[in-house]
């Protein structure tokens, strides 16, 4: 029998700062990959809002101290940082890795790439995967220790409905073979999100770690640079199904909620939208989730696969 789906008080017009309301975060210690732009910026701010001390990683360090202003000028008293983290580069990973020190209680894996055209890192790989994927997976399995210190770490893997489109084709990952669309390698790219936090917390839990993974909904950030809005349009619309854009501050609130609601305490491997657990696709929807985004079997495969990707 499976376990039934969890369920909260908040919903699609739930904001960040209405999840965290009432939670103390004090004496912790969060990370947020790409905080200084869209639902990483009030991400960070609700975190910060409720005591955590929120480190942002960031490639443009002169964008993340901007966002720190902006943060300090809701909320004097928050204690943000800025350290500079490039999720395509893993000498970079590697040096955020061995600067970090001490218990790590929260990391939102947020920073992402959508529908870019063809690109690929110096190893070859192709540029949503690289990002999206492979530099968390690198960053959070390095920080693994520092989560297994602070009891009950959380780790937040920020997905898409854009995982609906397109298993992992784990033949040609990085598209060597077959045509590239951007929109399925965005779509694979967002599925390996949800498979990492099913495998990783198989693989953690005894830690206390548990990874949850989410949809934020549909919102207008820069996440959009590489799609004009006639084309992110016909994409949303694509299904024949109806949406509602969200505000930053909405979409960051599934986020918020995976971080910190006690309501998820020793949760993980899911996937949620509208800060609740989503149920299965429903085809002619942008709801639910694929069977092949929670399968353990694939989820096992794509981390062995990482695994010797990153060692190659």
């Amino acid at each position: 029998m499976s376990a039934p789906l969890i369920t909260t008080p908040f919903s699609l017009t739930s904001t960040a700062e209405e999840v965290v309301a009432g939670i103390d975060l004090r004496g912790r210690r969060a990370i947020v990959t790409g905080g200084s732009s869209g639902i990483g910026v009030e991400t960070a701010r609700a975190l910060a809002l409720a005591g955590a001390e929120v480190t942002i990683a960031v490639r443009d360090r002169t964008a993340g101290q901007q966002t720190v202003a902006d943060i300090l000028s809701t909320n004097p008293a928050a204690r943000v940082l800025v350290a500079p983290l490039d999720l395509t580069d893993h000498s970079s990973i590697a040096a955020f890795v061995a600067a970090w020190e001490g218990p790590l209680h929260i990391l939102v894996n947020n920073a992402g790439v959508m529908a870019a055209p063809l690109t690929r890192t110096p190893e070859g790989w192709e540029l949503q995967f690289a990002t999206n994927h492979l530099g968390h997976f690198a960053l959070t399995t390095g920080l693994h220790g520092s989560l297994a210190a602070a009891p009950g770490a959380r780790v937040v893997s920020v997905s898409s409905s854009a995982h609906l489109r397109s298993a992992v084709d784990f033949d040609d990952i990085h598209f060597q073979a077959r045509a590239y669309d951007p929109w399925i390698a965005y779509g694979q790219s967002k599925t390996a999100n949800v498979l990492f936090a099913v495998e990783a917390t198989r693989r953690w839990a005894p830690d206390g770690i548990t990874v949850n993974a989410l949809m934020p909904g549909a919102i207008a950030t820069n996440l959009q640079r590489h799609v004009s809005a006639d084309e992110l349009d016909a994409v949303l619309s694509a299904v024949g199904a109806a949406f509602t854009w969200k505000t930053p501050q909405q979409g960051a609130a599934t986020s918020v909620l995976l971080a910190t609601s006690p309501l998820l305490e020793g949760i993980g491997g899911r996937y949620f939208d509208d800060c609740n657990e989503a149920g299965p696709h429903v085809p002619g929807t942008r709801r639910g989730v694929q069977p092949y985004a929670i399968d353990p079997e694939i989820a096992e495969r794509l981390w062995e696969v990482s695994v010797d990707t990153l060692s190659a």
